[in-house]
This record gives structure tokens, sequence and C-alpha cells, in this order.
């Protein structure tokens, strides 16, 4: 039979423990504290509890959103015949342009059981803008197809709300770490090298605000990073009436899916902060950094995009601008008939520029 084992790191410096069978303690190497088994153990329950309520903070954050009725009854969904697209809006809007293929829907009226979102953020830019930024941006393209840049083409533009979800939290981290100082010095005929090796430990309190994560099953997951940031001052208490003249996609990824991806970048995040205070050392090798949770504190938020998409030759290219801030982000097709007729002006040119050659050195 196997049978467990138990690590002890030191209290105080969270350097691995050794058994001193003269004093019948434990000692630490490094800050030379001791400590009685009773007193390791005391420790250990201590530190379980932390971890334990952590993990409580956590799932209830995951378990705080209540659905609302009001909103559920002014929302209504509808699915694009033509591609399959799901979209939310208010009851105000009674038909709309699918965003994707460009097609007129109507309502089906059915009503949507999705929770209210916590937050918003409002459109700064309104159609006509929208449309000038993007002329602006693809304007300097030379060799997209002429109706890609047609006013047609460009009244498409629509305005959505994607889903995300918006994280704050406050955590106590702390990591250890290897180091190393290295010394040399000559003595006669002699070169001495002396290695001194370093346990370091470092703690302190961290605030995460507003960590931005997609709450939506997005193929284009470029794209939506392509149009953050959203400022966090821009963050509005939802309301109805935001929604209206715009359509909203639903949120199909829940908190709990994403949680584990929320606290490797918060890990990562610390990981950096905490190294940044180590200096001076020959080599430094951090451990992973151990996060607990005080505070989590989850929204889901709507947030604005100006979309518009094109289909070229079997293939979609999407223009995107944060509705919020004006940056811009596309994929822009490229005229086969436009790069022929530069490759033509081009073979031109270099045929006259021969043939001056030659007229001149050759006359």
């Amino acid at each position: 039979m196997v049978e467990a084992t138990v690590t002890y790191q030191c209290p105080n410096c969270a350097a691995p423990l050794a058994f001193d069978p003269g004093t019948g303690k434990f000692s630490c190497e490094y800050c030379r504290s001791e400590f009685t088994k009773e007193e390791l153990d005391a420790t250990e329950t201590a530190r379980k509890a932390e971890e334990a309520a952590s993990e409580a903070a956590e799932r209830a954050a995951e378990e705080s959103e209540i659905p609302d009725n009001e909103f559920c009854s002014q929302i209504r969904t509808y699915m694009c015949s033509s591609c399959g697209a799901e979209i939310m809006a208010d009851e105000t809007t009674a038909a709309t342009v699918c965003p994707y293929c460009h097609s007129y829907v109507l309502f089906s009226g059915r009503l949507s059981g999705q929770m209210k979102p916590h937050k918003v953020i409002p459109f700064q830019f309104d159609k006509a803008a929208a449309q000038e930024k993007f002329f602006a941006f693809a304007g300097k393209r030379r060799f997209v197809p002429r109706d890609f840049l047609s006013a047609e083409q460009v009244d498409k533009i629509c305005g959505i709300y994607y889903p995300f979800w918006v994280t704050d939290a406050d955590v106590s981290a702390s990591m250890t770490a290897r180091a190393t100082r290295v010394r040399t010095w000559r003595q006669g005929d002699y070169r001495y090298t002396e290695t001194s090796n370093y346990h370091i430990r470092r703690a302190g309190e961290i605030h995460f605000e507003d960590i931005v994560t997609p709450a939506i099953t997005e193929e284009d997951r470029e794209m939506l990073d392509g149009i953050l940031p959203y400022p966090s001052d821009s963050l509005q208490e939802f309301s109805m009436p935001y929604l209206s003249g715009f359509v909203a996609k639903k949120r199909n990824i829940e908190k709990e899916a994403v949680r584990e991806a929320v606290r490797a970048r918060m890990t990562s995040y610390a990981t950096t902060l905490l190294s940044s205070t180590i200096s001076g050392y020959a080599t430094v090798s951090p451990s992973t950094p151990r996060l607990l949770t005080k505070v989590l504190h989850w929204d889901y938020t709507l947030m604005p995009i100006w979309l518009l998409t094109y289909r070229h030759k079997g293939k979609t290219y999407t223009y995107a601008m944060n509705g919020y801030t004006g940056k811009v982000w596309g994929r822009f097709p490229v005229s086969g008939k436009k790069l022929a007729i530069l490759g033509a002006l081009v073979g031109i040119g270099a045929g006259i520029l021969a043939a001056l050659l030659k007229l001149f050195l050759f006359k």
C-alpha cells in the first residue's frame, strides 16, 4: 500500500522545512525559524480555510445572477433563415437586416429567456460617423473591389451590441522564487567563483479591474480582440432604451466556462507584478503565484460594435469599428481586375523603359 506523504513549508517564507531530530522541531534553512508539528498543522488548517473561503467567494459570484422578468418580456429573438445567425433586439424593432448575410428578417415573436445584462456601453458614433470612418480607413486600400466602397454596400453597416463578461477581483497573491548571485575574484594565481543561493518570497494585495472576456462563441475572435479595449469609465447601468435602433447578440458562454481563463490571466499578471519587485540577482526562477480570492464580481455587459461584412468569391470579409472609441479593424478583399490592370501597366512601363534604354545606348 502506498502511503500519503506531507511536505511542510515555512509559514514565514514558504521555503521547504526539514525535521531536526535533535530538537524535535521542523527548521527552515533560509530564515532560521523553528516550528513544532502542532504549529505547522494549525498553519495548514488555516491555509485550507483561506482557500475554501476563496473558492466560496468565486462560487458566490458565479451564482449571483438572477433572471430579470422585465428584461425577458421585452427581448425578442430571431433567426435569420438565410444564414442561421441568432440575434436579439428590443420590442421596438419590428424588422432588421441580418448583419452577416444582409437578408431582411422579421421577428418571430418568440420571447427569449435570456438574463438581463448588468452593464452596457452606449454607442458614441452614429451610422453616418461610422460610415465616414469606414471610408477613411478602407479608402486607403487601392485594390479593393469597386462595389466594396459603394454607397449601397456601406449603407449595410450595422450597429450591434456584443456580449462580454467584465470581471473585477480583489486577491491576495504570494509567490516564491529561487535566485542566485555570483561573485568572482582573483587571488594570486587562482580565480575564485562564489555562488550564493536565495529563497525569495513576495506577497501583496492586488485589485483587478475590468478583465474583458467575450461571452459568445465567435469564430472571428481576432475581430473582437482587434477593436478592444473599451474604457472603464464608459460602463453604464443597463437600460432597455440603449438598445433602441440597434440589435444585440445573445451570450452563449456562461461565467463557469471562462472562469479558469480569467484566473489564468490574473495569475499571469500577478507573476509579472510580483516578479518586477525582484532585482539584483544573476538568475531568478519564480514559482506560480498562489491567489486567494477575496472579492470576485462579474458583469454581463453589452458593448457596441459597428459591423460590415462583404462576400467576395465565396469568402466573407469583415470590417468592425469600436462603437465607443472609434478604433477600427478589418479584412479587405482584393480585386483581381485591379491587380491585372496594375500588372499590365507595370509591364507596359517596363517595355517603354527598355525601349528608351536601347534607343539611347545603341544609337
